[in-house]
């Protein structure tokens, strides 16, 4: 199966003329035959807009995909709702709960969905909830739940379900998105709270397979520590991967370590981004 996968919504923009950056994720992927997918959909505030600026037609998906309940990835699912109508939803049970980021002040600032379940829902999101390793089209696949396994990736400090921060919230929803193709797997990533190589580690375990050709997407490496950034470094050696395309939560440092470990391999996922394989 051959695949186009083309960056959406991301921090950073390319050399396209009027294209707009945001922080958030969205990837389009279009397969050789049948309709496209939308993996993640940003903000809301730039899915449309670049969309129209790369010439490409979102009537034409069939499928969105949320990697997890964050407003950085869901904001844009209810414009392209209104705009383009009923569409199927995969995500895991866990994205509408609640979250937010409380700051070391007290400030509890909601990071979740911005749009509740029933007015998706009315807009016309079909949802699909499971939090099971699943097909849902012709040489793709959700992850879902990731196990938490790899000593080294500790997880994120200061999320939360409640504004007192008691209820840590670890983001049990996050999962990515793989695809099959003749050079090896591809592996979609909105924003890896579930660790790097954690992800890498169950798309072997699930797939019987450690032939992944590309990687896409946020890695969240920067928000974890030296530590755990060099011993990422050094599993990620391991995979043997030919394209790394990192961006949104990676963040300037650890891009910049990435493009030193990986010259070859190593290219920014910024908006315009397109990977054909």
């Amino acid at each position: 199966m051959s695949f186009r996968i083309t960056v959406l919504c991301e921090n950073t923009v390319g050399p396209i003329s009027g294209s707009l950056g945001e922080h958030g994720f969205s990837a389009l992927v279009e397969p050789a035959s049948g309709p496209a997918l939308l993996f993640d959909t940003g903000q809301g505030l730039t899915l449309l807009h670049n969309a129209g600026r790369m010439n490409k037609d979102l009537s034409k998906v069939g499928t969105v995909v949320i990697s997890h309940g964050h407003y950085d990835h869901t904001g844009g699912l209810l414009p392209l709702l209104n705009v383009y109508g009923t569409r199927q939803v995969f995500a895991h049970p866990g994205i509408f709960m609640p979250r937010n980021r409380v700051k070391d002040t007290g400030e509890c600032i909601p990071i979740g969905i911005p749009h509740d379940r029933a007015a998706l829902e009315v807009a016309g999101a079909r949802f699909e909830l499971s939090s099971e390793y699943r097909e849902i089209g012709p040489g793709i696949f959700l992850t879902g739940e990731v196990p938490r396994v790899t000593p080294f990736e500790t997880g994120d400090q200061g999320l939360y379900c409640d504004c007192t921060g008691q209820e840590l919230d670890a983001t049990p929803d996050d999962q990515s998105l793989v695809l099959e193709t003749g050079r090896g797997l591809v592996v979609l990533l909105g924003c890896c709270h579930s660790g790097l190589i954690n992800t890498l580690e169950h798309v072997a375990s699930v797939t019987g397979r450690r032939d992944v050709y590309a990687v896409i997407g946020g890695t969240h490496l920067g928000f974890c520590s030296r530590e755990q950034l060099e011993q990422t470094m050094a599993a990620l050696k391991r995979f043997g991967i030919s394209k790394l395309a990192a961006g949104h939560c990676t963040g300037f440092a650890a891009s910049a370590r990435l493009s030193r470990e990986f010259p070859r391999e190593f290219q920014n996922a910024m908006v315009g981004y397109t990977l054909e394989v």
